[in-house]
Order: C-alpha cells, then structure tokens, then sequence
C-alpha cells in the first residue's frame, strides 16, 4: 500500500536492501528482570559513528521492542562489530519469535563490560561500550544516540567484518580491503 508520498513500504524496503551495512550486536543488562537480572541482545545493520569529539554513535531500535524498552528505562549498552565468523552469532539475535534472551546468551562466549556491565562478543572486531546521551522518535524506530564510554579491538585485524546486502550476510572478498 503506498504511503501520501507515493512510496509503497515493499518499495522503500527493496531500495533499502541495496544499502551494504555492517552486522553489530547490540546488547545491554537488565538488572530488573528477575532474580540476577538478564542479558538482552538485538542484532542491527542501522548502526553509525555520529561524532568523534565527543564520540558518539547512533543505534536504530524498532519502538516497542525489548530492547527498546529496556533502553528506554536504562542508559548503558553496547555494540559489538560482528566478523564475517559470526554469522550464527547474527542470525540467533534477528530471529522473529526467537528464544528467550537466556538461552540466546547461554553459549555465546562473551565477556562483561566494565563501563556498561553489558556482554561484549568474544572475537568481534571491535566493541563499544555507551551511555545513552539523547533518544530520537523516527517513525517505527527510536534512534538512540550513545556516548562512547569505552572501545575496545578484541579481536585479530585482518578479520573481515559481516556485512548484509540484498536481505543475506555477506563476507567482504579479498579484493574488497
């Protein structure tokens, strides 16, 4: 169904799927959710560098999502840049109807942030820790905007990223560095 601009939302979405992005998963501990609290995490290809001075960066969160709510109601997150290895990594987070956080959790080798108390991937290229600075309504998504509290390079640097084009994760070729 088109909208008032004339775009319908199967239109937007296929031009979008030539965009290529990097894969991040963006997680964040929820201290109020039971007994020892839990891990929460979303994979996300909507993710960017906003500003080096102070350093920023910026999530897009689909509103009323679990991680929307949470973030909504606590400020610390982190992002961890995804390796073209981690794809299953990617592929458990984004799944509709998906298990519940526990068990998403339960063997993904991660570690604690220190300035955000939120896993970190083990092995993914780079991780960022962040403070929510400023939440913005975007349509269907909240744009939330972090102060990068801490950045961290875990893993070897001639890891290739994981990146999504045309609605499937791609590996970069050799020729593509």
């Amino acid at each position: 169904m088109p909208h008032a601009e004339g775009v319908s939302e199967d239109e937007f979405r296929a031009a979008m799927t030539r965009l290529a992005a990097g894969v991040v998963l963006v997680t964040a501990y929820d201290a109020e959710d039971g007994p020892g609290g839990a891990d929460v995490g979303m994979t996300a290809t909507s993710f960017m560098s906003v500003s080096l001075d102070p350093p920023l960066v910026m999530v897009s969160v689909r509103n009323g999502s679990r991680m929307d709510e949470l973030l909504e109601r606590q400020t610390y997150w982190a992002a961890s840049l995804l390796t073209e290895g981690q794809r299953q990594t990617a592929g458990r987070f984004a799944m509709k109807g998906r298990l519940s956080d526990r068990l998403l959790f339960r063997d993904l080798p991660h570690t604690r942030g220190e300035a955000s108390d939120a896993p970190l991937v083990t092995g993914a290229l780079a991780t960022v820790e962040c403070r929510t600075e400023q939440r913005v309504q975007a349509g269907d998504h909240t744009l939330v905007i972090g102060r990068v509290l801490a950045a961290g390079l875990p893993h070897a640097a001639d890891s290739r990223p994981l990146t999504y084009f045309r609605g499937r994760y791609h590996s970069l070729t050799k020729g593509g560095d």
